[in-house]
Formats: C-alpha cells, structure tokens, sequence
C-alpha cells in the first residue's frame, strides 16, 4: 500500500479513548517520484557540468538524440490506434520520446528552450488526445505510452507553461480505463494467454497514472497486483521458476524465455520501471519475495551474454478456451539484443544495496552508454523504454 506521508499526528494522551473512525487521510506522493527522484536529477546535474564520466558519456548520447532538440514540433492525434487498420502509433511514441529527451535536458542543464519543447508537445497531446484504439494491441499502446507519458509529464509539473490538470484529465480518461480493463478482463481471454510484458505495462501505467495525479487507489491498484494479480505480470507468474547456479547466483526463469530474448529484456525494462517508481514512493518490490526479480534479471542477463542457464518447460493455456500449449527450450531468436534496461537495475542492486549482480552489471556495461528512444531502430521495440539509464542512474 501507498505509504502514507506528512507529519505523523500528535500522539494521544494517556489513557484516553479511542477517537471515533475517519477515513484515511489523503496520500502523499513524492514528486518528482517516477523514474527520477530530486537526487537522482541533481546528481545528473552536477557530474555533467564537472565533466565526469560516466554521466558526460550518457549526457552526450543525449544531447545527440535528434529527439532531444527543443526544435522538435509535435504532431498531435485525436485518435491513436495500434493494431489493425489505420495504425498511427509510431506519432505517439516519437513525440514522447521528444517530450522526455527535453525534459531530461531541461531538468539536468536548465535549458528553458528545452523545458518549453517538453511542455508545448505534452499540452497539445492533453488537447487533442481523445482515443487510444485498434485490436488487441491497443492494450500495449494504453500500458507503454501511458507510463511513458507520465513520466515526460512528471518532469515538467513544475513548468509555469504546463498544464499539468489537462494532462491528468486525458491520462485519467484516454489511458487508465483501458489498463483498468485489460488487467480485470485481459480482452475476454484465458488468464494465462497474454506475454507477462501486457500485464507489466498496464500494471505500470496505473502506477504512474496513480503519481501523477496523487490518486492512492490508483497506485495501490498497481502494487497489489505486481504482488498477487493473477495474470502473467505478478512476479509469482512472471519469475515461474527458480534456481542456483554452479557458482551460486540466484536465478529465476522469465516468462517469456521460450518466446524470443527481445521480449525478455523488454520485461526486464517494464518490471525494472515499475519497480522504479515504486522505490521512489517508498515500496521495495525490487526485493519483493526475496527478490524475485532480481533473480529473473540475473537469468536474461546470463542467456544474453551466451551463457547458458537452465530452463523448465513452461506449459500455459492459450486463446479464450485456454487450450494447453508449451515451449520445451529457451529461446535464441533476438538473443544479445541491445536495450536500455540494465543500467537502471544494475544501479539498484549493485549501487544502492551493494549486492553481487555480476550478470547484470556485464549486460549494463556491455551496452553504456544508454540512449534512448531514436537510437535503438524506428520501430516499436526501441521505443519501449524510456532509456539514459547511464547518465540518470549511475551511482
């Protein structure tokens, strides 16, 4: 549950009596409290402007993102659709990629050209967006790009030009009634039919929709469900199997193992953001069932570097009849591909609870500096993560 913040009440005076029930009190939410905290920015911030590396490197690889030029003109839609006729989407996550380059600029070097890009994409967006729609990949669109934008909005809150109420009534109307209803309903099929990364980004937009508005519900929705939901995305669901290896590292079997490596390391980036946000509001599901999931980012961080680990059959039921089907091996398609996942993980693990991450911290350094959206290809993939872990995380 949301940590409730504030100064604690008065303590009650001896031996008097119970006072009668009220509701709760309101939540407070730290902000900013999504991917970057006010530590995380300032320390951007003052290693960039001393020139130290590795923050300079990962500010560079910014800064030559041709999205992070506060040139950038946004091309809002009213309406969105991913999957099927008239797909449109790639506008959607271009234009947050640009949102969060600029903002990042913004927030690490000051710059108001760049503070104002932000603002002047994420205000038209708020009045213009009406409809997030298409087949069932629509889903992916209302958990990716709901997440992401909140994150872009979260670090311009304080902008004098931005309308944060606008941006919170389109989050609140365009993007959580479809998160809501994919994790209740999961499109009126099996339970166990949809890839662990469906329920993550959904799960991960209601969190964040949960910050931006300072809605306790929201949030708690989101917590609740990482922990016990029963879909794919709850971490007893996501992380099947466990295991240790020859040299005693933990690990645990990823959902989407026998898929495609692609998809694994996508959910180490969905997992990895909501456990982010999380921590920054003051609940460890990073550490979550005896850390869960960094078991799990330990196993993709191993296969991915080409090492072996083990696997276990994994058996689910498919479609709206459950019907049964299995993957019998790991899967090598996309094996070792690039994403901007690790450093954010790596950081935590390694540099906040000082714990041995070794196939973590390989896969964080094999692929630093991170960029982000626009360096990693033109489609989708590598726009599912917000990226610059190396110069934002780096400890």
């Amino acid at each position: 549950m949301h940590p409730r913040g504030g100064r604690a009440p008065p303590a009650a005076a001896p031996r008097a009596p119970a006072p009668p029930p009220r509701p709760p009190a309101p939540a407070s939410f730290t902000h900013p409290g999504m991917l970057h905290n006010w530590g995380d920015i300032n320390r951007a911030k003052v290693r960039v402007a001393a020139g130290t590396d590795p923050w300079l490197s990962g500010w560079n690889k910014l800064t030559a993102n041709s999205h992070a030029q506060s040139t950038w003109t946004p091309n809002p839609q009213a309406t969105i659709v991913r999957g099927g006729t008239g797909e449109n989407y790639g506008i959607l996550y271009n234009d947050i990629a640009a949102a969060y380059q600029n903002a990042l600029r913004w927030n690490v070097a000051g710059t108001s050209a760049h503070g104002d890009c932000a603002v002047r994409i994420l205000n038209a967006w708020a009045s213009t967006l009406t409809t997030v729609t298409g087949n069932a990949d629509r889903f992916l669109a209302a958990g990716i790009y709901g997440w992401q934008l909140a994150n872009a909005a979260e670090l311009v809150r304080g902008h004098a030009g931005f309308d944060l109420a606008a941006f919170q009534r389109m989050m609140v109307s365009v993007f959580y009634p479809l998160n809501n209803q994919f994790l209740t309903g999961h499109n009126d099929a099996c339970i166990t039919n949809y890839w662990a990364n469906w329920d993550l980004c959904n799960m991960a937009s209601i969190m964040a929709i949960g910050i931006l508005t300072d809605d306790a519900a929201k949030y708690d929705q989101a917590v609740s469900y990482f922990k016990s939901g029963a879909g794919n995305g709850s971490i007893g669901h996501a992380v099947p199997y466990l295991y240790t290896d020859s040299a005693g590292y933990a690990f645990g079997q990823w959902q989407e193992s026998g898929r495609d490596q692609a998809h694994s390391i996508m959910g180490m980036g969905q997992m990895g953001a909501l456990c982010e946000m999380a921590w920054n509001q003051g609940d460890d599901l990073y550490s979550y069932d005896n850390r869960r999931f960094m078991k799990a980012a330990q196993y993709v961080a191993k296969y991915n570097l080409g090492q072996d680990v083990p696997y276990t059959t994994y058996t689910w039921g498919s479609g709206q009849n459950c019907a049964q089907q299995s993957q019998t091996a790991i899967s090598t398609a996309s094996r070792g591909q690039v994403r901007p996942v690790w450093a954010m993980l790596h950081y935590h693990y390694n540099r906040r609870l000082y714990l041995d991450d070794q196939y973590i911290a390989q896969m964080c350094f094999s692929v630093a500096p991170e960029g982000g959206g626009g360096d990693y290809g033109s489609t989708s993939g590598g726009y599912d993560q917000l990226g610059f872990g190396t110069l934002m995380y780096a400890k």
